[in-house]
């Protein structure tokens, strides 16, 4: 039986310090919520930089440096950085931190797609920041930029040249084609690892017989060559996490993705989600992966190899 690898993403792009006081955006509690997380049962740990004196998502490698090493020394987790960024920042700065330390793991998103978030400007709240509901707002007129040109660019100088992996992040069917597209031209070689993502207002919504398609669908194009994974946005990343556990697959959770552990309540930290999502893989009867198994099953140089 395949070992089950839960991915938790610490903090990121698409919520807001005002909305929860428990998301970390200062280095130090990036740093102690990645571990707490590992602690808890995390294989992969999804990062996100921020300034700490704007709370604004951050592509600078020094936002990075603050808390990568503490992070490295204190777990085993496989670190897993984000080519995603912001989709306001350009493709040199989403790059920035990834070439410059060289992880195991990054994300990808496979196409270029609407990224709207301006429904939750309307829920009730005080702003922290006086970027964030502009922000959220003006996602009614944003375009997330993956052209084939930029994934071009990505597999070649982080993977081909950096020796790093990638979590595949399809938001959508044409995505899965994108990523065939790739396997053919020779840019991607198996193991793959594809995250699907549903909830985002511009992709996939959260139904189950869209991820029971999605899987189809990869069996069709990738055969025996891939695993996938699932993360689901707001309320439904529990149901939909359940839904992949049922169907053999990995799960995703965080701060980044939900900031809830139950209905009307804020989860306190992201090793609470950790903690929520292992115990339905072990009542399923599932084990879960250790970071050197992950290593081993989604063909990872290894952490020596990075530069963190």
């Amino acid at each position: 039986m395949t070992k089950t690898i839960i991915s938790c993403a610490i903090t990121g792009s698409i919520h807001t310090p005002s909305m929860s006081p428990y998301l970390p955006f200062a280095p130090e509690d990036i740093a102690r919520q990645a571990i707490d997380a590992a602690h808890a049962g995390a294989t992969v740990l999804h990062l996100h930089a921020r300034d700490p004196d704007t709370g604004r998502p951050s592509a600078d490698p020094a936002h990075y440096a603050a808390f990568l090493p503490q992070i490295a020394a204190e777990c085993d987790a496989v670190i897993n950085l984000t080519t995603g960024g912001s989709a306001i920042m350009t493709l040199e700065e989403r790059l920035a931190a990834p070439l410059r330390f060289a992880p195991e793991m990054c994300s990808l998103n496979m196409g270029t797609m609407n990224f709207a978030l301006y429904p939750m400007a309307d829920k009730p709240r005080d702003w922290r920041f006086d970027w964030e509901e502009p922000f959220l707002r003006n996602s009614d007129d944003l375009v997330f930029k993956n052209t084939p040109r930029d994934i071009e660019g990505v597999l070649t100088k982080m993977g081909q040249e950096r020796g790093a992996q990638f979590e595949f992040e399809c938001y959508d069917i044409s995505h899965l084609y994108m990523l065939r597209h790739f396997v053919d031209r020779g840019l991607v070689t198996a193991p793959l690892f594809i995250q699907f993502v549903f909830g985002v207002l511009g992709g996939m919504g959260p139904d189950h017989d869209t991820l029971d398609h999605m899987v189809a669908l990869a069996d069709k194009l990738f055969g025996d060559s891939y695993t996938f994974s699932v993360l689901a946005a707001g309320r439904w990343q529990i149901p939909m996490a359940e839904h992949s556990i049922r169907l053999g697959g990995h799960v995703r959770v965080g701060l980044e993705d939900s900031l809830m552990i139950a209905r009307g309540e804020l989860a306190t930290s992201n090793a609470q989600q950790v903690e929520k999502v292992r115990g339905l893989i072990e009542v399923a009867g599932r084990p879960i992966a250790t970071p050197d198994e992950a290593r081993a099953l989604l063909g990872l140089k290894g952490a020596a190899e990075t530069k963190i």
